[in-house]
């Protein structure tokens, strides 16, 4: 029997009802496809329930670098997690996270590796603008790069997926 959670249920991810641990995103095997990205989705939003705002961060990365060409029925209910990140960043208690997000996301950008490298790195660079921009306090590493927001803009109208870029803009409020 599920607990009732402390946290509020993020609008923008599919409903986590059922208890659910790693082995949700493991059935798929090396998958990466449509049916991974809602399990990740789900996985997200039970750990974020549970009171893991880092780990929820994790799992809704996995499904943001699934491998999706935009055509996916479960896009048009679920996009692109952007909006559901930074609903979790916000909503998070205090800046005490298992890890500093904009940190790992400065890191994943700058050592991103194949495959769909261009891609995921991008990615990474438009979800570290969405957490510098929701906690600017958080430190980045002043040893790498950091990319502005026409970079990360080009990079997904380049390498992202159809709408992508849109639903980017829109989170970061960006014209």
């Amino acid at each position: 029997m599920k607990r009732a959670s402390q946290y509020e249920a993020c609008p923008f991810l599919p409903s986590s009802e059922q208890d659910c641990n790693y082995r949700i995103l493991r059935q798929h095997g090396t998958r990466r496809d449509a049916d991974f990205y809602f399990s990740a989705l789900c996985y997200g939003h039970y750990l974020w329930h549970q009171g893991h705002a880092g780990r929820a961060l994790l799992a809704l990365t996995r499904a943001l670098y699934a491998d999706l060409d935009g055509s996916e029925n479960i896009l048009r209910d679920y996009p692109l997690p952007y909006q559901a990140i930074q609903w979790i960043v916000e909503k998070h208690r205090s800046d005490d996270f298992p890890g500093n997000p904009r940190l790992s996301y400065q890191h994943q950008a700058c050592r991103m590796r194949a495959p769909r490298r261009a891609q995921r790195s991008a990615r990474a660079w438009a979800v570290w603008a969405i957490i510098c921009r929701a906690r600017p306090q958080l430190c980045g590493d002043p040893s790498l790069p950091e990319w502005d927001h026409v970079t990360i803009a080009d990079e997904l109208a380049q390498h992202g997926i159809q709408g992508e870029l849109a639903i980017w803009k829109k989170v970061i409020n960006m014209k």
